[in-house]
């Protein structure tokens, strides 16, 4: 972008933190509210950004799908917009643009541009590549606003693929035993999925009933998954260990209930950036831990921020005092915004596992 006009106005005259989320004032309107609100722009469908009830909401075709599959459609906006990558929309005199994430499908970076002045709301993003979703693309702006979700530097992703190529050993390594993967809902099983299609594993992959409708889901807006299949329900106590030598896609949470001693003798496996921590993976008992994240590392962060050439840049949520620290020794102004109701975890407000698979799961 060229450099802000003469007398633009400064962006924190005209964006504010309130107890319901980022505001911007002239255009009326909220980006991520925490409650329902008369007019929101969501980022995209994770939980902690994406909340039920909304009037006017404004979001990508993907993301819109994804809250009607999750709340209902009369829950998801009761006047949504979609709006495509790269169309706009004036609200006010503000000019409203998404552009790709590369968080998952659907996300988006809010991009708004008001008498000159642009700000640019990253919601969650990630820079590696993706099969399921749009790559990031850099935005150069006035204001910067950008999680930190892993804003320290003990956290460096390793790539994806090195990590599936580590779940397919331990598959050869224990062909007796059911891998059981604890991803996320939205987003982060697709990927796995997805990534061992691309490693070239043919074989069904087993879900979890609460995984079931949102790949069903990517599959119709058109990510190819291959073949999946519910796991067996309606099991008899004293039936033998089911699924040896198979995949198995669950939440998290489910890898601590009786529905994970079902399996033969699980190897538990967790896909998370938090996987670098391996004090984190003890804890949960992970025995093979995956570090696939969906979410910007350290060095990312910084990249984009020097990326954009934001003389500011604004901290949402997660480690903003490193990241504040480091960007300032770079010359750049750090605000910490201290907003509510973001998760450390993309999904920690997830229905009961029992509660869910017993209304997604397909009958066996």
């Amino acid at each position: 972008m060229e450099a802000p006009a003469i007398g633009a106005p400064r962006p924190d005259s005209w964006m504010r933190v309130t107890p319901l989320g980022l505001y911007c004032e002239p255009g009326d309107f909220f980006i991520d509210p925490v409650r329902a609100v008369d007019h929101a722009v969501v980022s995209h469908g994770h939980a902690d950004h994406a909340r039920p009830g909304h009037d006017a909401l404004l979001a990508t075709p993907e993301t819109l799908a994804i809250m009607r599959s999750r709340f209902g459609a009369e829950n998801a906006g009761r006047r949504p917009r979609p709006l495509p990558y790269g169309e706009s929309v004036t609200r006010n005199g503000v000019t409203v643009t998404l552009r790709p994430a590369g968080h998952v499908l659907g996300s988006a970076q809010v991009v708004l541009d008001w008498r000159g002045s642009r700000v640019v709301v990253s919601g969650d993003y990630k820079r590696a590549a993706d099969p399921t979703c749009a790559p990031f693309e850099p935005v150069r702006c006035d204001v910067f606003v950008t999680e930190a979700t892993f804003a320290l530097p003990v956290f460096h992703h390793p790539p994806a693929e090195h990590e599936i190529a580590r779940l397919l050993k331990s598959l050869t390594v224990f062909p007796d035993r059911a891998h059981v993967v604890g991803a996320y809902a939205l987003g982060k099983s697709q990927r796995i999925i997805k990534l061992l299609r691309q490693a070239g594993y043919e074989k069904p992959i087993f879900l979890h009933g609460a995984l079931w409708n949102l790949c069903a889901l990517y599959e119709e807006l058109g990510i190819a998954l291959g073949p999946l299949e519910p796991v067996p329900k309606g099991l008899k106590r004293g039936h033998p260990p089911i699924l040896a030598g198979e995949i198995v896609l669950a939440p998290p949470s489910a890898e601590a209930t009786p529905w994970a001693r079902r399996m033969a003798d699980p190897v538990t496996c967790a896909a998370s950036g938090w996987m670098t921590v391996r004090q984190r993976a003890r804890l949960r008992g992970v025995e093979l831990p995956l570090i696939v994240s969906d979410h910007a590392d350290w060095g990312e962060l910084l990249a984009t921020c020097a990326e954009v050439e934001a003389p500011e840049v604004w901290v949402t949520h997660g480690r903003d005092d490193a990241l504040v620290h480091a960007l300032g020794l770079r010359g750049v102004r750090g605000r910490a915004l201290h907003l509510v109701g973001r998760d450390e975890d993309d999904e920690a407000a997830e229905l009961p596992v029992a509660e869910e698979a017993a209304a997604t799961e397909p009958a066996a």
